[in-house]
């Protein structure tokens, strides 16, 4: 057990140590080396968990896969509301997934996994909001696949945006911003006054 903590911690660190060097140098300008000399590691120790610097990429695109957690909850629409807060609020904090992010929108010659970041939260976003429609959640005529589609467009947009002026400090704000303005398009009017645009209260 205590091996396979450590090689969890192994892998954890590499991960974090490449996205301090693609952060600073961009993907193709980094090597191997440059995030082997960020992790004290030894050479086979990063090559026991990736054969190169692409799969250190793929890894990353994973990890925005796993930081897509559905909130639980009776309102569907709440749901996909508390998900992007939290993504969001993930974002401030989480190396990774902020490589993860720049990875999916910088041109790089990274040769993406055939499941991008962007398909990967259209598909939690489309499933939710399928499940708002059958509790009658959305307005007649809405159609998911669009509304989905616009809800990652926007996210993706604001969070650059967010990025260049306050480095994600204000991503919260613009997030819960983004959803008063779009619910009415979406969401029936009795559900409106119910949803909260703002972290739930810790």
């Amino acid at each position: 057990m205590a091996q396979q903590e450590r090689g969890r911690q192994s892998r954890r660190s590499i991960l974090e140590a490449a996205a301090h060097v693609f952060a600073e140098r961009g993907y193709d300008a980094a090597s191997t080396n440059d995030i082997l000399a960020c992790t004290g590691l030894t050479r086979g120790s990063l090559y026991h968990h990736f054969p190169s610097k692409e799969a250190i990429a793929v890894a990353l695109v994973q990890a925005h896969g796993d930081a897509l957690v559905v909130p639980e909850g009776p309102v569907r629409l709440q749901s996909v509301i508390d998900l992007t807060l939290e993504f969001a609020r993930r974002l401030q904090s989480d190396p990774v997934l902020r490589a993860s992010v720049r990875l999916t929108t910088e041109q790089t010659s990274f040769r993406r996994p055939p499941q991008t970041a962007y398909e990967q939260s259209l598909e939690a976003i489309e499933k939710l909001l399928r499940e708002a429609r059958e509790r009658d959640e959305l307005l007649p005529g809405v159609d998911v696949d669009e509304a989905a589609s616009t809800i990652v467009g926007c996210f993706t947009g604001l969070q650059i945006m967010s990025q260049a002026y306050t480095g994600r400090e204000d991503l919260g704000t613009r997030i819960g911003s983004f959803w008063r303005f779009f619910l009415p398009g979406l969401a029936t009017p009795g559900l409106i006054g119910r949803l909260r645009t703002t972290p739930p209260a810790s």
